[in-house]
């Protein structure tokens, strides 16, 4: 399974961004702009929660583990490889959403003296930093999750020491 890469993330980020300005200006000359929901930032939120706190429980019992104390409970490593496929896909979305809520956040920043499209800003902002919550989540999950690397597969290159 590959890692993300944070400059995928970015570029979906920065492309959605852009993308979502550019829509957002072109829908607001010839009428009205849609709405950004308030259930954006709080959707966002418990997507990061649910993933930070299934690493941490993941983070335990591998601890738990490693440190053979009785009792303790195993990793199925299938679940754990949906764990990371769960992050991975909820780190790409909420990099779109966020690309998405950031765009449009921009053009709002020059409606801000309307009270309802402040409103709006502020729940686009909201958004972005929920949806960087959930790619941080997730890259600690795929962290967590992560198999130690053989000694061999370090040193394939390297010349035996004579």
């Amino acid at each position: 399974m590959k890692q993300l890469r944070i400059r995928v993330l970015a570029g979906v980020f920065v492309v959605a961004g852009v993308l979502s300005w550019a829509g957002a200006r072109l829908w607001n000359s010839i009428g009205t702009l849609p709405s950004v929901p308030l259930a954006a930032p709080i959707v966002l939120t418990l997507i990061a929660v649910v993933l930070l706190s299934t690493a941490l429980s993941l983070r335990a019992r591998l601890k738990a583990q490693r440190e053979r104390r009785p009792g303790a409970k195993g990793v199925d490593p299938l679940m754990a490889a949906r764990a990371v496929v769960f992050g991975q896909a909820s780190a790409l979305v909420a990099a779109l959403v966020a690309g998405m809520y950031g765009g449009t956040g921009v053009l709002l920043l020059e409606l801000l003296d309307i009270p309802a499209r402040r409103d709006q800003a502020f729940y686009a902002g909201f958004s972005v930093l929920a949806g960087i919550a959930v790619i941080a989540a997730a890259l600690f999950l795929e962290r967590v999750c992560k198999l130690p690397e053989d000694e061999d597969q370090n040193h394939q290159g390297a010349e035996p020491a004579a």
